[in-house]
């Protein structure tokens, strides 16, 4: 969607352009802000087991996607 508009707009990126530089900046930036919610939660030091299992899936994923960036960087 383009948020000036607010319509579907449709691209062809190409590998190393800036659209896929945009999409890995924004998993580097959505990991961070979990690694953060994470980081605050075990620091409080109040969470149940059941609530820390949560987080084992998203923080897969994104390790997942992490990884996925820095396969492309070399």
């Amino acid at each position: 969607m383009d948020p000036a508009t607010g319509k579907e707009a449709f691209v062809a990126a190409e590998p190393g352009g800036f659209l896929e530089g945009l999409a890995d900046r924004h998993v580097l930036e959505t990991a961070a802000v979990l690694v953060a919610v994470v980081g605050a939660v075990l620091e409080e030091g109040r969470a149940c087991d059941v609530e820390l299992a949560a987080f084992v899936r998203p923080l897969h994923a994104a390790l997942e996607e992490c990884v996925g960036v820095m396969a492309e960087w070399g």
